[in-house]
């Protein structure tokens, strides 16, 4: 049985140098080192400040059906973003009848019986009212176990007791037996796999046929780590593709690092599309992320399905900016928000879902958004920070909270339920890409000074700022599956990081040749953090 997944606000129970003005101005386009940036912070941050924000709403215009063109939408919704925010879905239950971790109650007389000898004890008199378990009805409960009857601390229940399948089941991403980095190739126009767990680099795969022209930036990995999709900003595709060959079209793919197949003949690369983006680079697509879709408990599949991904861009006209919610399976466009009052020139810029499968969105040192993917029509919240926060990359960490690198500015912080925006003290530079991970930490690429910033999302303070041995223009940070952290630099090499022991001796380099101008969520382990059950 196939059923829409709802998120409560906890986890789910476990079965298992450049200018810094916008990256078009920076000299990404060209192969080679590029020289660090040194930045004059225009404004500081106090310590540790707290700021409340300033919200508006334009409301929301939605289109649906896969339209081309979304600027003249006819539905509207408003939304207060100062209003406290409902989960619509915290009275989801467990499938199971009775919820498994509670203390149990023996519905037997006090004097327990082993259930596998010969006398049996029957209930007490104030057990009478309690329901006694049934084996075999396909639920665990009382001291039910589910197992094969041999063993001692069951009860034998083995016909049809199964647990229902929940996320982290079936191999899930949870296990590690597979784990990629995808790493955008901007001047090739391409992107290249990298296994994780062995620090090599498989595979290169073309985003569009246009060579640099297409000129890729932002990731996104689906939440089971099957797919990738990469958006090309010179030209407004987004294309998807097959990190695993039982899920591409065909045999032929490319082998190696040096194996770049010409473009439509990579079997692997399943879907390509154009969006009606204004013909800029400035406005090509970049904020992307999925949504995992709806959760199919059946033992025999036990995945997402459907899931979707949310793609930002400028369309063409004044003050407007879209997202578009695509197909994961064939790259449909099923429908478009479309954003008025839009002040950047650049669409928008980075994003990233929370634990609620909603997806927060920034514009280049703009303003905070949230699409509410629950709501019928889907609505948006837009919140306006302080001045001094200059958003750049971003992320939601674990808990649910947004993160920002400042470029120029701190890293901060907005906290969804009281409302208010944080500046991490002693973190004023010029920050790209951001990630966090499960342990408490969340990770910032700096560019000027030149290294990887490292902070406690659980405290909202500096741990400290490392600086590898090789720095050049770190931009891309992401988490892998493992936990490890994934720093790419954009002068043409990667560093993989243990957060247990950061200190820059022990990070492992690995040249990937090209010039990366590459940040989002490359590895899958955003999703997963805030959905898949710790």
């Amino acid at each position: 049985m196939s059923r829409t997944l709802k998120l409560a606000s906890v986890s789910l129970i476990a079965c298992l140098g450049v200018a810094c003005n916008g990256d078009d101005t920076a000299s990404t386009e060209s192969d080679g080192a590029t020289s660090t940036a040194s930045t004059s912070p225009t404004t500081t941050a106090s310590a540790s400040a707290t700021m409340t924000a300033s919200a508006s709403d334009s409301g929301t215009e939605t289109t649906t059906a896969g339209s081309a063109s979304d600027s003249d939408s006819t539905s509207t919704t408003d939304t207060d973003p100062t209003a406290t925010d409902t989960n619509p879905t915290t009275s989801d239950t467990n499938p199971t009848t009775t919820d498994p971790t509670a203390t149990d109650t023996d519905p037997t007389s006090g004097t327990d019986t082993d259930p596998t000898s010969g006398t049996d004890t029957e209930a007490s008199a104030s057990d009478t009212d309690m329901p006694m378990p049934v084996c075999g009805d396909g639920v665990v409960e009382g001291d039910e176990v589910c197992d094969d009857g041999n063993n001692e601390n069951g009860d034998g229940c083995q016909a049809d007791c199964t647990l229902p399948c929940m996320p982290g089941d079936g191999g899930m991403m949870g296990e590690a037996e597979k784990s990629y980095l995808w790493v955008a190739n901007t001047s090739q126009g391409s992107i290249s796999k990298v296994d994780t767990m062995s620090v090599t680099e498989l595979a290169r795969y073309r985003s569009g046929p246009n060579a640099g022209g297409e000129s890729p930036s932002r990731t996104a990995v689906s939440l089971d780590g099957r797919f990738v999709v990469v958006n090309s900003r010179g030209t407004g595709r987004v294309t998807m593709i097959a990190a695993n060959e039982e899920d591409c079209d065909g045999p032929t793919t490319s082998q190696n690092k040096d194996d770049l197949l010409a473009w439509g003949t990579d079997q692997c690369v399943l879907w390509s599309i154009l969006l009606p983006f204004n013909g800029t680079n400035q406005g090509g697509p970049r904020a992307v992320t999925w949504t995992p879709g709806d959760w199919n408990d059946d033992p025999d599949v036990c995945a997402f399905e459907n899931p979707k991904v949310w793609v930002g861009y400028r369309p063409p006209g004044n003050g407007v900016a879209a997202m578009a919610r695509i197909n994961g399976a064939d790259g449909t466009v099923e429908e478009t928000i479309s954003i008025g009052n839009w002040a950047p020139g650049w669409g928008p810029y980075g994003a990233a879902l929370d634990k609620l499968a909603n997806v927060w969105f920034t514009g280049l040192r703009g303003e905070v958004f949230r699409i509410n993917t629950s709501e019928d029509p889907i609505t948006f919240d837009r919140w306006q920070p302080p001045n001094n926060l200059q958003f750049y990359g971003m992320t939601v960490d674990p808990n649910g909270k947004p993160w920002f690198g400042g470029c120029s500015g701190p890293v901060s912080t907005f906290d969804p339920e009281t409302q208010q925006f944080t500046a991490i003290a002693g973190t004023q530079a010029c920050h790209r890409g951001v990630a966090a991970d499960q342990v408490g930490n969340v990770w910032v690429a700096s560019n000027g000074p030149c290294g990887l910033v490292q902070i406690d999302y659980e405290t909202n303070t500096l741990i400290k700022f490392h600086t590898p041995a090789q720095c050049s223009t770190p931009v891309g940070v992401s988490v892998d599956i493992e936990g490890y952290v994934w720093l790419v630099d954009q002068a043409g090499w990667t560093w993989k990081i243990d957060p247990e022991n950061p200190d820059v001796n022990n990070w492992q380099q690995l040249a990937v040749q090209g010039n990366h101008y590459t940040y989002s969520d490359m590895t899958g382990g955003q999703g997963k953090s805030v959905i898949l059950p710790q």
